[in-house]
């Protein structure tokens, strides 16, 4: 090995503002208006960052957001009319409401909190069973607590099944129920990105926006296509580089051998970064079309390039089909350290 040099930067993701904005334009097209959309910032916003993603989302115009815990509502407070609030512990403010998932809940929050009623109509992961909504009613004004919302959670919205609807009739059972009982002025929603990318009519007050925001649809393609365009790229950069010879290997198990002779560098980029490790008897394809030799290693990959920087990935669906995940997993798996920067 020879004319080894060294330059060390680091890896690098970039969010593209008017991707982002074009995908909040096209759901927002599909809800009615701006206003109605909440958009979905919990873990880092899918990995894209949450500070940046939400001072983005502000700018559009969305006034509603969702994150999972009062830690990341904390990051965000002043750029939205509303949060709600997943889980964790409860920190009152005007501006937030959290989820009530189980009867016990409701006795352990704070006195004068606003709370979302999620009532379990098929995912059966969290929420209040259809049969307890009039005892968690009760104990909610035994408790003091102010009720602001009603939703649920569809777990089919993105397949070729009757079960979305079967689960849609079951809310807007109960949701005409509460309306009875005088709770009129709550809003109401239980549409996901899916559910809302494959709806004709939308009657809610609000969609939670989370995946299909950042670029991303599963839907099978008999549903209506719409436009997403991913916001994400990521980029590593070269750290060193040197010439392989004939029968020289690369990394741990040596598990790449050279057929020839190869100009290769190391990039900074590692599944300490949140980068899948995967299989390298089936190496990943760069953005470009290159293979990573060998095995990712925790800070650093190898490939045939002298470039000084590289897109690793400029489509999360396409590295989530090859790793035989989702694009969900490719995102939030990416380092929080990982700069992030607006283009």
């Amino acid at each position: 090995m020879r004319n080894l040099s060294i330059i060390h930067l680091m890896a690098l993701i970039t969010i593209n503002k008017n991707n982002f904005h074009h995908n909040l334009n096209q759901i927002a097209l599909k809800a009615g208006s701006i206003d109605k959309i909440a958009i979905v910032l919990k873990d880092n916003a899918y990995g894209h960052g949450i500070e940046i993603m939400a001072h983005l989302a502000s700018d559009f115009g969305i006034k509603h957001a969702v994150v999972r815990d009062h830690t990341e509502a904390g990051l965000i407070l002043p750029l939205f009319e509303t949060i709600l609030i997943l889980g964790g512990e409860t920190v009152e403010h005007d501006k937030y409401s959290y989820a009530i998932n189980s009867l016990e809940q409701i006795t352990a929050i704070p006195e004068g909190t606003k709370v979302e009623l999620k009532v379990d109509t098929g995912m059966h992961r969290n929420g209040i069973k259809p049969q307890e909504v009039d005892k968690a009613l009760e104990l909610i004004q035994e408790n003091g607590l102010e009720l602001v919302g009603l939703m649920t959670h569809f777990r089919s919205a993105d397949l070729l099944s009757s079960e979305f609807f079967w689960q849609q009739k079951q809310f807007e059972a109960l949701r005409g129920d509460l309306r009875a009982k005088g709770f009129a002025n709550i809003r109401v929603h239980s549409h996901n990105s899916a559910a809302i990318l494959r709806s004709k009519i939308f009657n809610e007050d609000i969609v939670r926006v989370g995946i299909a925001a950042y670029g991303y649809s599963d839907l099978p393609a008999c549903f209506d296509p719409i436009l997403l365009k991913p916001v994400l790229k990521l980029y590593a950069h070269k750290v060193s580089s040197r010439d392989l010879k004939p029968g020289e290997r690369i990394g741990y198990g040596g598990n790449f051998e050279a057929a020839r002779d190869m100009r290769v560098s190391t990039y900074d980029l590692g599944y300490g970064d949140g980068w899948t490790r995967g299989d390298s008897a089936k190496p990943f394809l760069t953005a470009a079309g290159l293979p990573i030799l060998g095995r990712v290693s925790m800070d650093f990959i190898s490939l045939e390039s002298e470039e000084q920087s590289i897109c690793i990935m400029d489509d999360a669906h396409k590295a989530a089909e090859h790793f035989g995940t989702i694009s969900y997993e490719i995102t939030t798996a990416l380092a929080s350290a990982i700069p992030r920067v607006i283009v």
